[in-house]
């Protein structure tokens, strides 16, 4: 396989005249693009994709050029190596990829509107104008902007605008960055503004398909963020404005583009009357992980895309950070290990798996990177275990000096772990060397022997195959003990190590003796039966992150056959009580796991339902389908829950409940409360279905533009019981007027994992993989429609279909990583399966006797 030729090497921009005309009418874009720079040789090339260059100057003198499309460039000569100015005119296609530049599209009281904006990550800027298109690349860039202008309409950009002369819209010259940082958007947008205590103008846009009052929580959020962030980063914001932009169409979650970061609506828009907390919390770590980003990947930026890490690990740890001082009873570290440190260890326990730093010698890997449970999350984890070991003023000063040193430029990890050591005083470099450069983590295992408690490290691993991984079985890792007394090491660099004496460390911990308290490392840890036992005596009384860790550490030792989950399952009943989310959401992956040991209208799932009835029970009474007066957020989040697990078991309270208040509200779906609607919505698809109601629902997903209400109405579709009702949802998979290409994988993913639908779908993307690489195939999140099978697959006939369909792909590297470890992924699970299943039946059986 080629290896990516570094055009940068050879031609170093300084700034960019940018013009282009865009027609929506016409799907043309018009460009012309002046680049001056300087170049160390005569053979020159700029990147294109999909462009018909018409002519190129060098220095004012037209030139021959040659389009090398299979590389997407133009490459051409020059007299001589030195200063340069290239002027290219030429003209492209708007396309619909939701890639480059390209229109959303959108309804306001029924009249069919367009928005057109752009999205230049990764390697996209090429569809829009020719350019050295590589992050080291970094220059200025003055934009000047046409476009088929109706009354009413605005263009903005990363700059403020200057001035409009003859329809053309100018924008002030940026500062110095990367290309795929760059730009702008048109449509009729509405929008509301603040300033920030520093005078930085905070704006959210969108189209006015929405009510008014829907920007005003973000914009909140982004105001009181860049205030934050100008504080602990101790590096003021270099621009004059923060636009957030929400899209109709938009592929990935958000995009960090300096002074003007787009967004899909649901990562955005809050309806103030009635959005759930979930909903809250999700965007507003968006847009604090998108904003962090203005410094750490924008201000400062990767040198080439193996760093991807270092701007999204980075941003991943600091969203969290900065929701915890902005709103500190919202407990977002709790949140952070429900979802971020679960998604993470998971994925990273499959041999095979890439690790946080991974080179990249093909431009289509390039996209492979943006694998969310190792990149974002497990580099969020491993930064998180850094902030712990180095503390914050240590971090802070660290990136004070990390930023003063490579700002409008380019950095690599060592840049970041020499600022942090030197602010510390420790070699943080080495101890993260480890965590970046192999994949994986390890499991600690401690025991009590003859009065001393001693560590040893293995890796961990209950998938994949062993020749993936280099030494395997050998691999090592600096880890950050944190145990609970404060005599024990700090550290364990070898494979083994002698912590002290029993008694000593017992006295010194307030509990049981542990290791990785906080859960802020990562890894997992296995004690022997003196410890455990100790552990599950205190477990009532411990904290929620302590009780969630227990459960965690189970869930994964039962994947990997070294421990059970029939045990588990005698846990379960234990913290059915806790008040904490995070305690509900470990039990409730607990239980999801152990569905995948039931079959339809087996003895296993009959007793799993009333023991998840059991569970939750208490929980559904306490909290009810809506919010409460003087309740906390604890309360409010795990309310969706305990009320799909109640759903799940079918529990009489509840759908009576339920069905009650769905008529209450008329048929009016909008006015059902946020916190409980999808579980009131699937109530109906399930137990109360109609075909009048199925089509109901379906027109008010089309016509509502509540991102958050649509969410409810798919994720309770997709439920249908009626195979007729789920041959409709996978007939309109490709019709973009029911469902847009963006929100496709969820509706597939959800009939993939209706009993009643996983062959429809299974069969639908079979026999239109070619249709869907054609419309999503150059999408960082591409791959991730290998990767929802794998989430669902649990036989070894589906195994094998798996295997036949995806084996004649594994030479697109895109892909090749993905179905790899997916394979590994339903191997594992289907193994784990046949090994447990009886001791599950026989527990769960148990269980339900006693209840």
């Amino acid at each position: 396989m080629a290896s990516i030729q570094r055009l940068y090497e050879t031609f170093q921009p300084d700034h960019y005249d940018l013009f282009l005309d865009v027609s929506r009418e016409n799907k043309l874009i018009v460009g012309k693009t002046t680049i001056h720079g300087h170049v160390t040789t005569t053979d020159l090339a700029l990147h294109q994709h999909d462009l018909v260059v018409e002519t190129l100057k060098v220095n004012g003198q037209a030139v021959d050029f040659t389009m090398k499309n299979d590389q997407d460039q133009v490459a051409f000569k020059a007299d001589q190596a030195g200063e340069i100015t290239v002027e290219v005119t030429y003209h492209a296609p708007l396309t619909d990829n939701m890639n480059g530049i390209y229109p959303s599209y959108y309804k306001v009281d029924g009249q069919p509107k367009q928005v057109v904006s752009t999205q230049f990550e990764t390697y996209f800027a090429r569809q829009a104008f020719p350019s050295v298109d590589e992050p080291e690349a970094k220059a200025t860039f003055s934009l000047a902007l046409k476009f088929d202008e109706m009354p009413g309409e605005m263009a903005i950009a990363n700059m403020p605008e200057t001035k409009v002369e003859e329809g053309v819209h100018y924008f002030d010259q940026t500062v110095k960055m990367s290309t795929y940082l760059v730009a702008f958007a048109f449509g009729d947008l509405q929008d509301k503004k603040t300033k920030t205590t520093s005078g930085v103008e905070i704006g959210v846009f969108a189209t006015k398909a929405h009510p008014a009052d829907n920007l005003d929580f973000a914009l909140d959020i982004a105001k009181r963020a860049i205030e934050f962030y100008e504080d602990f980063y101790q590096t003021p914001y270099p621009l004059p404005h923060s636009w957030q932009l929400a899209l109709p169409d938009f592929s990935a979650g958000a995009m960090e583009n300096w002074g003007l970061v787009t967004y899909r609506e649901a990562c955005l828009l809050v309806d103030p009357k009635n959005s759930s907390m979930a909903t809250k919390q999700y965007v507003a770590t968006i847009v604090a992980h998108e904003l962090a980003h203005q410094w750490f990947g924008d201000l400062v930026t990767m040198k080439w895309w193996d760093e991807l890490w270092l701007n999204e690990s980075f941003a991943n740890m600091m969203e969290y950070l900065a929701m915890d001082h902005l709103e500190p009873d919202w407990h977002i570290w709790e949140s952070f290990n429900a979802a971020e440190v679960q998604k993470a260890l998971q994925r990273d326990a499959i041999l095979g798996v890439q690790p946080v730093h991974v080179e990249v010698q093909h431009p289509e890997e390039i996209d492979a990177l943006f694998d969310p449970a190792i990149v974002y999350a497990k580099g969020g984890h491993l930064l998180v275990m850094v902030r712990a070991l180095i503390g914050d003023e240590a971090m802070r000063n660290g990136l004070k000096a990390y930023f003063a040193k490579k700002q409008y430029s380019n950095a690599t990890g060592d840049d970041l772990w020499a600022a942090f050591g030197e602010a510390s005083g420790k070699n943080v470099g080495e101890i993260m060397h480890s965590w970046l450069e192999q994949p994986g983590y390890p499991v600690l295992s401690v025991t009590v022997e003859d009065g001393r408690v001693k560590v040893s490290q293995k890796p961990f691993y209950f998938g994949g195959d062993k020749s993936a991984v280099e030494n395997a079985d050998s691999r090592l890792w600096q880890v950050p003990l944190a145990a609970s007394a404060a005599s024990a090491p700090a550290l364990l660099t070898e494979a083994s190590m002698d912590l002290g004496d029993y008694a000593t460390l017992q006295a010194e911990s307030d509990g049981p003796f542990t290791l990785n308290v906080g859960n802020t490392g990562h890894y997992i840890v296995q004690y022997d039966d003196t410890l455990l036992a100790e552990q599950v005596e205190a477990l009532a009384d411990a904290d929620a992150i302590s009780q969630a860790q227990f459960l965690q550490n189970g869930l994964l030792l039962a994947q990997a056959g070294q421990g059970s989950y029939a045990d588990l399952l005698w846990v379960l009943p234990k913290l059915a009580e806790s008040t904490s989310a995070l305690v509900q959401s470990l039990i409730y992956q607990v239980v999801g796991q152990i569905k995948e040991f039931a079959t339809d209208g087996s003895d296993l799932g009959k007793n799993l339902k009333t023991v998840v009835k059991a569970l939750s029970a208490d929980q559904f009474a306490r909290l009810g389908f809506d919010k409460q007066a003087n309740e906390n957020v604890d309360d409010e989040l795990a309310r969706p829950l305990v009320l799909s697990a109640a759903l799940y078991a079918k529990n009489e309270d509840l759908l009576a409940q339920a069905h009650a208040t769905f008529e209450d509200a008329d048929g009016d779906v909008t006015q059902l409360p946020a916190n409980g609607r999808a579980v009131i919505l699937k109530n109906e698809i399930q137990n109360f279905n109609s075909a009048e109601k199925f089509d109901q629902f379906l027109a008010t997903y089309q016509e509502t533009a509540n991102a958050a209400l649509k969410s409810d109405l798919e994720a309770a579709l997709v439920t249908a019981p009626e195979v007729a009702q789920l041959e409709t949802i996978v007939a309109n998979y490709q019709n973009a007027d029911v469902i847009k290409p963006q929100d496709l994988r969820g509706w597939f993913q959800g009939v993939l994992g209706n009993d009643k639908g996983q062959d429809l779908a299974w069969t639908w993307v079979q026999e239109n993989w070619d249709w869907l690489e054609d419309r999503l195939g150059g999408d960082m999140s591409f791959s991730s429609y290998v990767t929802v099978i794998s989430r669902i697959f649990n036989t070894q006939e589906k195994l094998a279909e798996f295997t036949a369909f995806f084996t004649p792909k594994l030479d697109q590297p895109g892909l090749a990583r993905e179905i790899v470890i997916d394979q590994a992924i339903i191997a594992s699970r289907v193994l784990t399966i046949q090994a447990q299943k009886a001791a599950v039946d026989s527990a769960l059986a148990m269980l339900a006797k006693n209840v």
